[in-house]
């Protein structure tokens, strides 16, 4: 295997970092300490801490096959239930951080209420490229959804429920609340399906 590069180092840093700590509360001491890199080598690649960001944000972008959906979906056939196993991979870090888990992504986009015009749309795309997914998956449904139904919109709530019962669960230390979330997703997909059967 390859070293890694310092870009590949401050990314990974930063990424662990800013879900731990905030990207406001991250200073570039830590991303030092965190890299064993020297301030030279990290403004040679990152001039400042937002550009840190920016890669950050990239790769998230860039990563989401890799880091997100193939380990969710690796062994799921079912377009509905590859929605609920991406949901299901959102629990399990939950329940492993015993509640401390946040969305990096909504974790960043609430951190940051007036960002650079770069690092909102950045934001954006990552939640639409997580969109762009769970809609994939909606439309693959084909016929068990009704015709009609705004498929963009639907894989949008998808999106609120999951960052809300994030929050949720964070806040009160509770995974319950995310599983009420899940839940009540999981009765409007039920409800859509049978639609779907029940003749004009």
């Amino acid at each position: 295997m390859a070293p890694q590069s310092a870009r590949d180092k401050i990314i990974h840093a930063a990424m662990e970092l800013f879900w731990l700590k905030g990207y406001n509360s991250t200073s570039i001491a830590d991303l030092l300490s965190r890299t064993q890199l020297n301030s030279g080598s990290l403004y040679h690649v990152f001039p400042s801490k937002q550009d840190v960001l920016i890669g950050v944000l990239e790769a998230y972008r860039d990563g989401i096959e890799e880091m997100l959906l193939q380990p969710a979906w690796g062994h799921v056939d079912d377009p509905i239930e590859k929605i609920f196993a991406l949901l299901q991979g959102y629990r399990t870090m939950i329940v492993d951080t015993d509640c401390t888990y946040g969305c990096p992504i909504g974790s960043l986009a609430l951190e940051l209420h007036e960002p650079d015009p770069r690092v909102r749309d950045l934001l954006a795309e990552n939640f639409e490229n997580w969109t762009r997914a769970v809609e994939g998956c909606i439309g693959a449904a084909g016929k068990r959804i009704p015709r009609g139904v705004d498929k963009k919109a639907l894989a949008q709530f998808v999106l609120t429920a999951m960052e809300g019962g994030v929050m949720q669960a964070r806040t009160h230390r509770d995974v319950s609340y995310f599983d009420r979330a899940v839940k009540q997703l999981r009765e409007h997909f039920e409800l859509l399906e049978k639609a779907a059967k029940t003749p004009a």
